[in-house]
């Protein structure tokens, strides 16, 4: 049978129409690629990463609180760099820290192990502690600066609410007790949206903002999560934060930072699992898979 040319014409517009969907078939979004490793892990995860340069956004549960654990030392070294920038402290201060102000044994401090009867510190050197997620260093800045109530109010100064993002509790309570670490907690978006304002909206001085950026690069916590999947050599500027284990449940283990892509472009990115039993290396896993994921489909 012979078509005419209209006939024709038409079958070849019908076809241009419908090959886009062809193509697509079988072409997995990273909010699917995300949805099925979260539905392969014990716990609940939660996702949100933006592209600076264009606002482009991949979500999955990113309005849901999670319990922070370490990564609320990003913000509360964000409002000590502040009164830094306006005068009210100094990076050569030193600080008096006691043996009181040490958190309890079963909680990371390197700062307790090395100086178990107390030591002198510039708010410099305990800036550096607190990136390395030392407890009792992010004490004694949350109290220089006016305690959690004051690192609380800077947050929302920058326009996140206390619905989505609160820090209600120093390091020394939340250790000592399991469950009331879901009092300092964030969603994924507020914590993505904060690392976006800490890049571009110049709320600290070029001076604070590469102090901070550079610490986060050089920290060696979570080398498994945002990090692990990615290509050697990689600039990852980030914040960990992970809860005991108890009775094999662990109530947080989170990942927050800035990728640089190879094109130069900017991915803010937090990626939060929480009340899981899956082991270490599981819950490390899926986080490092989410950035990957996430990588590969802005990387160029």
């Amino acid at each position: 049978m012979k078509l005419s040319n209209n006939t024709l014409r038409e079958a070849i517009a019908m076809l241009l129409f419908i090959l886009p969907y062809f193509y697509s078939f079988g072409q997995t979004s990273p909010e699917q690629e995300i949805e099925q490793y979260a539905q392969n892990i014990s716990g609940n995860v939660g996702v949100y990463a933006l592209l600076i340069e264009t606002g482009e956004t991949v979500s999955y549960q990113a309005d849901q609180r999670f319990p922070m654990q370490s990564v609320y030392k990003f913000p509360i070294a964000m409002a000590v760099l502040d009164q830094v920038d306006k005068g009210k402290l100094s990076l050569d201060q030193v600080i008096q820290v006691l043996p009181s102000d040490y958190i309890p044994e079963q909680g990371y401090s390197p700062i307790r192990e090395k100086f178990p009867k107390g030591v002198e510190l510039t708010i410099r050197e305990l800036l550096d502690y607190t990136i390395r997620s030392d407890g009792s260093a992010s004490d004694v800045l949350l109290k220089t600066v006016g305690g959690a109530e004051a690192a609380d109010q800077y947050v929302s100064n920058l326009g996140i609410g206390d619905e989505d993002m609160a820090i209600a509790l120093p390091e020394k309570i939340q250790v000592a007790n399991d469950t009331i670490q879901y009092q300092n907690y964030s969603t994924p978006r507020a914590m993505t949206e904060l690392l976006k304002t800490f890049c571009v909206d110049s709320v600290l001085s070029e001076a604070s903002q590469a102090l901070l950026f550079q610490d986060m690069i050089d920290s060696k916590t979570g080398l498994g999560r945002i990090k692990g999947l990615l290509p050697k050599g990689t600039i990852v500027a980030h914040k960990t934060g992970t809860s005991a284990t108890y009775n094999g449940l662990t109530r947080a283990t989170n990942d927050a930072g800035i990728i640089v892509l190879p094109n130069g472009n900017h991915l803010a990115i937090s990626v939060f699992v929480s009340d899981s039993y899956a082991s270490d290396k599981e819950r490390d896993r899926i986080i490092a898979n989410v950035a990957k994921a996430v990588f590969d489909y802005w990387r160029n």
